[in-house]
């Protein structure tokens, strides 16, 4: 269950802050203006205000100025084009037409404009029946203009002062999701739960986890003023150390499974990592309530029994009953997770006390972590051919648009034909997951809210129930969008119907039933465009491979460099690290979104999974090769460990340049200078150690150092994970070629 869907933390999230927020702007905004003007100028306001709202995202001041700004001026332009050609039917036909086109290419950007998509289409569905004469549409267009710049300015001035709140509420947001990450780990110790099928849910979680740490650092890396701002960067930086631990804690789950399913050692140590997931929301916790976080998970009963076990078990071990690498893998496993408790213990530490921000950052320039918009014409124009996913998305809705209007003209209602149309670019999404979502969600969601609507109709009748009702909407609308949109649905129905009401109290009758027939039409017309010129989610699949075996190499190398102390400081692997999550959560979004199409339309699905699986095992091998030369640091023999590291990275890029030119053909042999591969090329490694390095494990400065054999069998599962890359990747690009065949 989504954090935010329970009443504990919901009312402290910046989901329902943003909801409250909106509300209050947009409801007292427009009854503080019916109490002056008419109703339709009272409408004209309110709707540039719901226009502008629908941009109002927890994001940085500057950016969210600039966002909400141009949502304002693009739907007052909007309007002011489809109030102009509405007294022609024909020609506002075409105008929405040329609209719906224009509007849903901005998609291109990415999906921070798609709020202002949908802003734009709904103030055009909305303006399609505002028929006035040519000089009165441009005084409509200022009156929506007035009431978009007045919610900006209501909006900014509430974001300044409660600036550091949403920091608060987006850091604890993105702990939230990462003790669910450790409890989905935790299950790795169920022995009923299925590891492919845990390692699926796992990698999944990961899309979401990455998600939310990019919106933490692209709010709380920037505008660093005060110690209170340092103390937030602090939990930010101490949050990271505690994730990179958690993703170091991949162990041989099958091998301890085997050993030791039938003890109660691995049912401690599961008990262990759900107490620390405990542990990471009770700070979570803390930090949407704005205080100091202090420990109240205890572990010493399941670490007495864990160390009580792995006694009982080295007995068992020397008497051989298990292998010796069975009780070094439970030992290690054991270790991680006390690392992961004294890591969440500092996290405590960090939300007691305010620190001057910039001595603790990694760097000096926080760029290569944040989020860069830009808006470049360029990218628009190369955009418009037929093969791209955003143009053909951009047809598919002017067409849907297009048959809306045409069914809305035949029916005898004609006055709410517009809802048809709302439904229909509600519904349309680029991709086919969330326009299947977004089916279902907006039917179903709609018959709710009418009905509730026509309940509250029909036993409440004081306008100040009433109008706490259509406030109670207004909150809900905006709060669960992103969250559960089933919920926004139904809000969004009461809240229109509402102000319907309090406005028009004698013209609403009919509207529920007609709005539920209207919306039964537009989901069938968005149900039936959804299959014209569609982007399935394979015909993209190359490129995000390709992506992520270029961001792997690139995070290999910044590790070797960091793992053989040839660098200061891990700032170059960190940026590399966050693009190789990226490029992996790009892919895993498209897979699961692939999993939602037709059947006849998905591709490779269990070997990307696969590939998926094997690249986040890259990720925790690395992981845990830097911890692990920290935790032995003492007595290290650089010169040796230096070869081993520089013999893995050497076979890391011949496997990874393998695979690269299996999907790329010769030209992949450019992407890696040749004399970097060579050397791999020429003397593969057999079983993870060359014959040099076989004879430096015997020397004593190798044999004595503690970490050696580690060292040494972390190098080994890295190796084969790079293999098994190899190896779907080719399975992979067989499949998508007899696919192209057939």
């Amino acid at each position: 269950m989504h954090y935010a869907l329970d009443i504990r933390t919901f009312l402290f999230s910046h989901y329902f802050y943003t909801g409250l927020r909106i509300a209050t702007g947009v409801v007292g905004l427009t009854m503080l203006v019916f109490n002056m003007a008419d109703m339709q100028t009272t409408m004209t306001i309110f709707l540039g205000a719901l226009c502008t709202s629908l941009m109002d995202l927890p994001s940085p001041l500057r950016h969210k100025f600039n966002e909400m700004l141009a949502g304002v001026l693009l739907c007052t332009l909007v309007m002011l084009v489809i109030s102009l050609c509405a007294p022609i039917h024909w020609l506002v036909s075409v105008a929405m037409v040329v609209v719906s086109f224009l509007a849903s290419m901005m998609v291109v950007y990415g999906k921070k404009t798609l709020p202002l998509q949908f802003a734009a289409l709904m103030v055009m569905t909305l303006s399609m029946e505002n028929s006035v004469p040519f000089n009165e549409a441009f005084l409509h267009a200022g009156f929506f203009l007035a009431g978009g710049l007045g919610y900006l300015s209501y909006s900014m001035i509430v974001s300044y002062f409660l600036r550091r709140r949403v920091k608060q509420q987006v850091l604890a947001e993105a702990l939230f999701e990462l003790a669910r990450y450790l409890r989905i780990k935790a299950e790795f110790y169920d022995m009923r739960s299925d590891l492919q099928a845990q390692f699926t849910t796992l990698v999944r979680q990961q899309i979401v986890l990455a998600d939310k740490l990019q919106a933490s650092r692209d709010l709380v890396l920037r505008d660093m003023h005060t110690k209170q701002d340092g103390l937030l960067v602090h939990v930010h930086l101490s949050m990271l150390e505690l994730y990179e631990q958690v993703l170091s804690t991949h162990a041989d789950y099958a091998l301890l499974r085997s050993h030791f399913g039938d003890t109660d050692v691995i049912i401690f140590l599961r008990d262990l990592a759900n107490k620390s997931a405990e542990d990471i929301e009770s700070i979570a916790y803390a930090v949407t309530r704005k205080r100091a976080s202090t420990p109240t998970v205890n572990y010493k009963a399941e670490l007495r029994a864990v160390q009580y076990e792995l006694q009982q078990l080295q007995q068992d071990s020397l008497a051989g009953h298990i292998p010796d690498e069975a009780i070094t893998v439970l030992r290690v496993t054991y270790n991680k997770i006390l690392d992961i408790i004294e890591l969440i213990s500092q996290l405590h530490l960090a939300t007691q006390t305010p620190i001057d921000p910039i001595p603790i950052l990694p760097g000096s320039d926080m760029t290569p972590f944040l989020t860069q918009q830009k808006y470049k014409a360029g990218l628009l124009i190369a955009n418009l051919r037929w093969q791209s996913p955003i143009f053909r998305f951009a047809i598919r809705v002017a067409l849907a648009v297009s048959a809306g209007l045409w069914i809305a003209s035949a029916l005898p209602y004609m006055s709410h034909g517009y809802w048809i149309v709302l439904t229909i670019v509600i519904i349309l999404k680029p991709n086919f997951s969330s326009t299947k979502q977004r089916m279902s969600d907006r039917l179903i969601g709609t018959i709710i809210g009418c009905l509730l609507t026509a309940l509250i109709l029909r036993f409440v009748h004081d306008p100040m129930g009433l109008l706490a009702v259509l406030f109670i909407a207004s909150i809900a609308a905006p709060a669960f969008t992103y969250v559960k949109y089933r919920y926004t649905a139904i809000a969004a129905s009461v809240q229109i119907l509402m102000l319907l009401n309090l406005l028009l109290p004698a013209g609403h009758q009919g509207v529920v039933s007609e709005r539920l027939i209207d919306t039964i039409i537009g989901v069938a017309i968005a149900t039936i465009f959804s299959y014209v010129l569609p982007s399935w989610e394979y015909r993209d699949l190359p490129r995000l491979l390709k992506n992520v075996l270029h961001a792997s190499h690139r995070y290999i190398k910044a590790s070797r460099d960091m793992l053989e102390g040839k660098v200061g400081d891990d700032f170059f692997y960190r940026v590399c690290r966050k693009g190789f999550m990226d490029s992996l959560s790009a892919l895993i979004s498209a897979q699961v979104r692939m999993m939602d199409e037709p059947i006849s339309k998905q591709r490779a699905v269990r070997e990307i999974n696969r590939f998926v699986v094997q690249n986040y095992l890259v990720a925790a091998h690395i992981a845990a090769l830097r911890i692990m030369l920290r935790r032995h640091a003492e007595g290290l023999p650089r010169e040796p460990v230096n070869k081993l590291i520089e013999q893995t990275y050497l076979n890391a890029t011949a496997h990874l340049l393998q695979a690269q030119s299996i999907l790329e053909g010769p030209t992949a042999a450019q992407t890696v200078p040749v004399e970097e591969v060579a050397p791999a090329l020429a003397n593969p490694l057999a079983d993870t150690v060359a014959a040099e390095d076989i004879a430096l494990a015997t020397q004593p400065d190798t044999t004595e150092w503690s970490g050696w054999h580690t060292l040494r069998r972390r190098s080994a599962l890295l190796d084969n994970d790079l293999q098994e890359i190899v190896a779907q990747t080719g399975a992979i690009e067989n499949i998508l070629r007899q696919a192209e065949l057939a």
